[in-house]
Formats: structure tokens, sequence, C-alpha cells
């Protein structure tokens, strides 16, 4: 979907509401035009006017800028606050060509480019959270912006987890390269000849 062009906006009232239920509602401005259109004060004819020439005025700098992105736009024809689906988008200038994200994907595959796909993880909550943060992050500073003991106990599991990973990770990586292919094949090691003892 192409299109929506236009500005609008929109402010409930509630001055006649309060009126009747006795509250005043009192603004204390400086400048003329500080406060035109709110939910509580009595609107006038010229807070209006003045509402709509700086919707006017916003309106103008929208198509300024649709127009200077896309000069063969025919700009007036599709400021109108208007939609357009696919094809008509495209007819009506707004778009260059259609395409899934897959096809542009594949297109930067197909020029050369590197493509990458960057996936966010959260912070994990309950037990888990013991190992997110490090002192220093947001998340393991107190109100005062000073480290507390949580954040230090953090630190110190995240430690000893990534020590003790990288340790099991050694053992199984020896272990591994020792195995003839039979043996990695399966994940067992035959140790029966240094079981088995033969006597006369």
């Amino acid at each position: 979907v192409l299109g929506s062009i236009g500005v609008i906006s929109e402010v409930p009232n509630a001055y006649d509401r309060l009126k009747r239920e006795g509250i005043e509602f009192q603004t204390i401005t400086a400048g003329k035009f500080k406060r035109t259109v709110t939910p509580t004060k009595k609107i006038t004819k010229e807070d209006l006017a003045k509402s709509e020439q700086d919707i006017g005025e916003i309106f103008d700098l929208f198509k300024k800028f649709v127009a200077s992105q896309r000069p063969m736009l025919d700009i007036e024809d599709v400021a109108t606050g208007d939609t357009w689906f696919g094809e008509d988008a495209l007819s009506k200038g707004l778009c260059d060509e259609l395409a899934t994200a897959d096809d542009v994907l594949l297109d930067f595959v197909d020029k050369g480019y590197d493509v990458y796909e960057i996936a966010y993880e959260p912070t994990p909550e309950g037990p888990a959270s013991l190992l997110a943060g490090l002192p220093g992050s947001s998340e393991s500073t107190n109100n005062d912006g000073m480290f507390g003991w949580k954040s230090v106990l953090r630190s110190a599991v995240r430690s000893v987890v990534s020590e003790v990973q990288r340790e099991v990770s050694s053992e199984l990586s020896s272990s591994v390269r020792e195995m003839n292919s039979v043996e990695r094949r399966y994940m067992a090691v035959d140790d029966t000849a240094s079981r088995v003892q033969v006597r006369d």
C-alpha cells in the first residue's frame, strides 16, 4: 500500500463536560498561539483557523519532500490522502517496480552483495537471567548508578560458565581428534584390549 500523502490532526474536546461537572481547567501560556486546540479549553474560530493554517504548512512541506524524491511524480494527483495497491501505485509513479522482500534479497545476492540475517535475542527472564548482563550494562546498575551485588554475582557466574564451556569443548575436540573414522562415526571407543587379559 502506497500513498496516504496528507496530514491529519484529531483532538477530543471535553470542555463542555468539564464545565457541567464544575471543573475549570486553567492553562497559563505566553505567546498568542501557544495553545490553540486542546482537550480542555473552549475552542474558538481563531483557534481552528490557526490549526488549519499549521496543518496546511505541514502538508506543503510533505508534498515538497515527496516531489523532491520522486521528480517524475504528479504530486497534486496523488497528494489527496488516498492510498493505492500494487499495480495502481506503480502506474501513479509511487514506486519503480513491484517485488517481494525475497526478490530484493536475491537480486542483491545476484549482484555479488553479502546478505546477512540478524536476529535479536532479548535478555532471558527467570533463572537464566542470572547469566545476562555484565557490570556496566544498563541492566546491572541500580537507581544510584552504582554496580549492585546482583551484577557482580551475574558476572562471576557467567565467567565460571564460560570457563567450563571452554574446557568441555577442548576435551571433546581432543577426544574426537584421537578417534579413527569408524569411532568418530559411532562416537564410541572400543577398549576391550585394555580390559581383557590372557593368562597361562
